[in-house]
């Protein structure tokens, strides 16, 4: 019998080595990298979580369309038993007025995990500087043209 993609998600779950019971999915992202700058000197708001926390809304980011968005962490259950629970990243894209929102981009899967909280944990540790290049990741993948804010509806 070969491995698959699935029974290495599994052994990375059963390892023990993460206590938090949440996988990295192979979604082709690497959550790790991004610019030296994730440094923020200990910032308790530099992280997706630690933002949230702090200012009780979600951060803002300018895409590289030239759009505004925010980000939502999403978390939905699946049918494996051994990771019942994945999650993604949801960036709303907002009128250039900021009076309602015209659209979103979504990451694939990002996380697998035991559970909601787990995966919401995981996300949450995400610098926000790596949020930023997941959004414009994202963007980019989306197949939409890049547009000025003036050209939006």
């Amino acid at each position: 019998m070969s491995r698959n993609d699935d029974d290495a998600r599994l052994d990375l779950l059963e390892s023990g080595d993460d206590p938090t019971g949440v996988s990295a999915d192979a979604s082709g992202l690497d959550l790790e990298a991004g610019p030296a700058a994730d440094d923020v000197h200990g910032s308790s708001d530099a992280t997706l979580g630690g933002y949230l926390r702090v200012h009780d809304r979600p951060p803002a980011f300018e895409g590289v369309d030239g759009h505004p968005y925010t980000v939502s962490i999403e978390v939905e259950r699946t049918p494996d038993l051994r990771a019942p629970f994945e999650g993604y990243l949801v960036f709303p894209r907002w009128a250039a007025n900021g009076l309602g929102i015209i659209g979103h981009v979504e990451t694939g899967t990002l996380w697998r995990g035991r559970s909601s909280e787990a995966v919401t944990h995981e996300a949450g540790r995400l610098p926000l500087l790596r949020v930023k290049s997941i959004l414009d990741e994202a963007i980019v993948r989306s197949n939409t043209r890049v547009e000025s804010p003036a050209d939006a509806p």
